[in-house]
């Protein structure tokens, strides 16, 4: 059989190991697939730069569309990132007839409408399973091995660099600034995390997530998206003794006929398997109608793992190829929108970190305006007693409407008695 041939575009950490997965793996590849791969073209922004590789620098291009206009390309594999040029050459390589094989979840899920019209309509085939989680089939598992079900719920951790984070705080007691830069040191974390640290990059594969799992397109406006910037190591101390760990975590839920998509810091019982998911590691939890209750946990960043994914994707289209079955593949994306619920009703228990002034009463108005909008108080713990000091005190809520809360704290801050803006971190998967 004559080999299949790829056209990549970006030859940075994910496109070189694909590269060297090839090269290692060639031969296992070719014995699954039925035939082996072969690039033929990559597209750079620089062809000067001196590069560890085998590939014939003749191959190389610093024009894109050079590769998705190539008629030897059978399949594009996209590995830049990006939105608008990233938009523009996917539907030109849909436009082509040449498949598509992509990790970029800020295009599937600011304009995956698009992409899976484009794709649908000229009969090509998408892979994106690293798009979401690294090397967990996530996306295989949602589309094939759990066709059969209603998906009920998904949940877990789907950024490696903020669980580094969380996790070198709780481990270590280390302070948000000295873990964010060793996650830095160790290339978990680029030098502008903002994407990471502020939930936006859990909030895109939370939406591609959510668009699977229940058949609906996602405006990503729609998606609720809180970061652990604002995470202290008192917080991670205190949900300790409170019997948590906090976890940045993406969830998507269907339930009354509406959707829930959101992404914020949460307390999960250490008891919970998502808790002992640390370091760099991903997790998700999927929960549905006949297949129950699963957990995939697997490596979620890296060139190796995101290679990997993607040879997974790359391997599958192949086989269909040379099957004759290429393009046929029906889109597991409805037309049909479900509506996403608002935050502001959303009930969960929550831990609130008030600092105020050491002084008689101050514990009666919190507890005062709190019961007045409905919340009630589980359990309560105070930190610290300086002379003339603020101090912490923290409550945890029993289950709670969200719209109630903020009230509440809006009523709290207009009293003037908070020295410093009030910790809220939702109690996920309990309520009382």
């Amino acid at each position: 059989m004559k080999p299949v041939k790829l056209g990549l575009i970006g030859f940075g950490t994910v496109g070189s190991a694909i590269e060297d997965l090839i090269n290692r793996n060639g031969d296992l590849l070719a014995s699954r697939i039925g035939a082996g791969l072969e690039i033929v073209k990559v597209a750079v922004r620089d062809t000067t730069k001196k590069r560890e590789t085998k590939l014939d620098t003749a191959l190389f291009t610093d024009d894109p569309f050079d590769v998705v206009n190539d008629p030897a390309v059978q399949i594009v594999v996209e590995a830049m990132g990006g939105e608008s040029l990233a938009l523009e050459l996917t539907l030109q390589a849909a436009k082509n007839g040449k498949h598509i094989v992509t990790a970029n979840k800020h295009l599937l899920a600011m304009r995956g409408a698009e992409v899976f019209a484009a794709v649908g309509e000229n009969g090509v085939e998408l892979g994106f399973e690293a798009a979401v989680a690294g090397a967990i089939p996530i996306v295989r598992t949602l589309r094939s091995s759990f066709s059969a079900n209603r998906i009920i719920s998904l949940y877990g951790i789907v950024n490696g660099t903020a669980n580094y984070i969380l996790s070198k705080m709780a481990d270590e007691g280390a302070p948000y600034e000295t873990a964010l830069s060793e996650a830095q040191r160790l290339g978990y974390a680029e030098a502008d995390p903002t994407f990471d640290v502020e939930g936006i990059d859990s909030a895109h594969k939370a939406a591609i997530l959510a668009s699977l799992a229940f058949g609906t397109p996602v405006d990503f406006s729609d998606v609720y998206v809180e970061g652990v910037t604002r995470i202290t190591a008192e917080d991670i101390g205190m949900a300790k003794e409170f019997g948590y760990v906090i976890k940045l975590l993406a969830i998507a839920k269907y339930e009354r006929e509406m959707v829930e998509i959101r992404v914020h810091p949460a307390m999960v019982a250490c008891s919970n398997p998502i808790a002992k998911v640390s370091g760099a590691f991903n997790a998700i939890e999927i929960d549905c109608s006949e297949g129950g209750v699963n957990m995939l946990v697997g490596p979620g960043a890296g060139g190796g793992p995101t290679a990997s994914a993607m040879l997974g994707d790359i391997a599958d289209i192949a086989t269909k190829i040379l099957a004759g079955s290429a393009g046929k593949t029906p889109s597991s994306m409805s037309q049909d929108p479900i509506a996403v619920r608002p935050m502001v009703e959303i009930k969960s228990r929550h831990y609130l970190r008030f600092t105020v002034p050491d002084s008689p009463g101050v514990l009666a108005q919190l507890a005062g305006l709190l019961g007045d909008n409905g919340i009630s108080i589980a359990s309560m713990m105070q930190r610290g007693r300086k002379a003339d000091m603020p101090v912490s005190v923290v409550l945890m809520t029993h289950t709670a409407l969200t719209a109630n809360l903020d009230k509440a704290l809006d009523e709290i801050g207009r009293l003037g008695i908070c020295s410093a803006p009030t910790v809220v971190i939702r109690v996920e998967g309990e309520e009382e």
